[in-house]
């Protein structure tokens, strides 16, 4: 880490992005005193980190990527053994385990054993059991990754109930739609530092140019490059879509279909394309974020509920 400095407002869904390797993890392992920092200071909750670890355990609940369940015991043990682990008396451990697997749509399967769950299933689970002592700050670390976009959504329509009721939220994600519908801010870390941060319309805004998206007859990208390059800047081709930033926006498509076709270059598709938070990260970091080429929901799909927190 080379060193990051940010604020997240009391009842905010706050969304941290990065590539792999860019110390996602690092900052949230450190902000859940499950790792201490090496300098700086972080409070969380009003308490300090390392001078006041407990209480900031106390105050938050953690949903990591890779959920600890175990698969032999089912989701309502599990619900009541987390409810305990908290202080929770039984009667009272009971209740709120079985709220909660209402809450999260497992009434159905609590008496199934873990082991027979689906990712999405699990992934749900995982989240109930943070939610078991009602924390004030919920940390979600990449929490619909490799989730299809049904259940996608549906862990999307909890952190919004969540943060409605109060709860903040951290949210790490790899999937910039997933920023862009649920987060008040962003924040963009790379190698370690952060390089953007602000809510999703100022970061686009600032981007301001949209950009072609250009597909070229086999064999002739590299020329097509050189074509396009005269009416903007180029960005990072992915999965074979030429890209550039265009200087005048939609007046420049039709000159740039016909250098195209002076060249000898047929053009299969185009599209031009409004900035987005992908436009946003390759301009801060110089490539694309790892699951952005993923199916994401459409924002139609999506309930019209308030934003979240962290």
């Amino acid at each position: 880490m080379a060193g990051i400095d940010l604020e997240v407002s009391e009842g905010e869904i706050y969304a941290f992005l990065g590539p792999n390797g860019a110390g996602k993890t690092t900052t949230v392992r450190m902000l859940v005193t499950l790792l201490a920092p090496t300098g700086g200071s972080a409070t969380v909750a009003g308490f300090d980190v390392e001078r006041d670890a407990p209480s900031v355990r106390r105050a938050i609940g953690v949903a990591l990527q890779e959920a600890a369940l175990d698969p032999l015991m089912t989701g309502r043990e599990l619900m009541h053994l987390q409810s305990t682990l908290h202080g929770l008396p039984g009667d009272e451990a009971t209740r709120r385990g079985g709220e909660l697997l209402t809450r999260v749509g497992l009434a159905d399967a609590a008496d199934r054993r873990v082991g027979t769950y689906s990712g999405g299933m699990r992934r749900r689970l995982d989240l109930a059991t943070a939610l078991v002592h009602d924390p004030k700050v919920l940390f979600l670390d990449e929490p619909t990754t490799g989730l299809d976009p049904v259940s996608r959504i549906a862990i999307w329509d909890e952190v919004r109930r969540l943060n409605e009721e109060g709860t903040t939220v951290f949210l790490t994600t790899q999937y910039l739609e997933e920023a862009d519908q649920l987060a008040d801010r962003v924040g963009i870390i790379d190698e370690g530092k952060m390089a953007a941060e602000g809510t999703p319309a100022a970061l686009k805004a600032q981007i301001g140019r949209s950009h072609l998206e250009i597909v070229i007859a086999e064999g002739g990208s590299e020329a097509a490059e050189v074509v396009m390059a005269r009416f903007g800047d180029p960005m990072p081709s992915k999965n074979g879509v030429l890209m550039v930033a265009l200087e005048h926006g939609a007046s420049d498509v039709a000159p740039v279909v016909r250098a195209l076709d002076d060249a000898g270059l047929c053009v299969e598709s185009l599209n031009l394309v409004q900035p987005t938070l992908d436009d946003v990260f390759v301009e801060k970091t110089g490539r694309h974020l790892e699951g952005a080429d993923e199916e994401q929901p459409r924002p139609s799909d999506l309930p019209a509920d308030e934003p979240v927190s962290a």
